[in-house]
């Protein structure tokens, strides 16, 4: 007895998606069309510039009309002979670590206590940190000034209550150690906010009933939070901190009004003061440039790591 033939399958019998007009799928692309535009011009010619003085002798005479020379790698190898850019290098390195790593870790505990308390306790608490980084710059400085100051500062009088301390004239702007433990300081107050509310965002979005389960499986407060919380938020911890690296490494405004209050000037330079006294300062607008290529390339370095992790969350 034969048995029937059965027919083959079909692949195509599946129902086929209808192709999208050209136009459809063109708009896309004619949407980011100025926001690109605006980015390579508002971006790309300054680093275009940038890269290309890096390679010239761009001073005080090719401002009134000099034309620039080439001098290849000069500006480089000036550079990275010179101990005094490796000293400024390896202290931003430091204080951008030390910085980012207290500034996350206040941010984390804040928003855990966001979490935990109650709805007016939470809406307080996140007025003042939306208050305090919503300050501008030059007002938080002045305001640290006078907390500083070492004829009327707040600090030196509330210190001088301790027994046997007496810190009435001290200033806390002429020690290295002090000088940027103070810009630390201020950087990370106002920088807390920022991680605070975006570390409370996250851990809005974990899920009850994951906590639910690791609770019925016997995981306590700090398991909950080590083993549960952080790993489901890690990629906004990942962000969180790459960005504050960034933004520490970078950082200008606190030291160059720092140093305008105290009496060391740019003794205490990192790479933000240390670019812009060679620009503006020196003239040497070649070698800032060459300065500013490094640093980005430094920047690039760093956020390559987060490139990685986003590949690997992919995966």
């Amino acid at each position: 007895m034969t048995t029937p033939a059965v027919a083959p399958s079909r692949l195509d019998d599946s129902p086929v998606s209808p192709k999208k007009p050209r136009g459809k799928r063109l708009l896309p692309y004619i949407l980011l069309a100025p926001a690109v535009v605006a980015l390579v011009v508002g971006m790309g010619y300054p680093l275009l510039w940038q890269v290309v003085n890096s390679f010239r002798e761009y001073g005080l005479q090719q401002q009134f009309g000099a034309p620039p020379a080439w001098i290849g790698l000069e500006n480089y190898t000036a550079l990275l002979t010179d101990s005094h850019f490796w000293a400024v290098l390896g202290r931003s390195v430091v204080f951008m670590f030390v910085t980012a790593a207290v500034t996350v870790v206040l941010g984390v505990c804040l928003a855990l206590l966001m979490k935990s308390v109650g709805n007016f306790a939470r809406i307080c608490l996140q007025v003042a940190l939306l208050l305090a980084w919503a300050m501008p710059i030059v007002a938080q400085m002045t305001v640290w000034n006078w907390m500083i100051d070492q004829r009327n500062g707040l600090f030196n009088y509330v210190l001088s209550w301790i027994p046997g301390v007496d810190m009435l004239g001290h200033n806390w702007l002429v020690s290295p150690l002090s000088f940027f433990a103070v810009a630390s300081v201020i950087i990370t107050w106002a920088a807390v906010p920022f991680v605070a509310i975006s570390v409370y965002a996250a851990l809005t979005q974990v899920s009850g009933e994951v906590k639910e389960a690791a609770a019925l499986d016997g995981a306590g407060g700090f398991q909950m939070l080590w083993r549960i919380t952080l790993p489901i938020i890690r990629p906004i911890l990942v962000i969180l901190i790459l960005l504050q690296m960034i933004w520490d490494l970078r950082v200008y405004a606190q030291i160059d009004l720092l140093q305008g209050f105290g009496s060391a000037g740019d003794q205490y330079d990192l790479l933000g003061t240390y670019i812009y006294s060679l620009g503006v300062g020196q003239g040497s607008f070649g070698m800032a440039s060459a300065a500013a290529m490094l640093v980005m390339f430094f920047t690039v370095a760093l956020s390559w790591f987060y490139v990685r992790e986003l590949l690997k969350e992919d995966n």
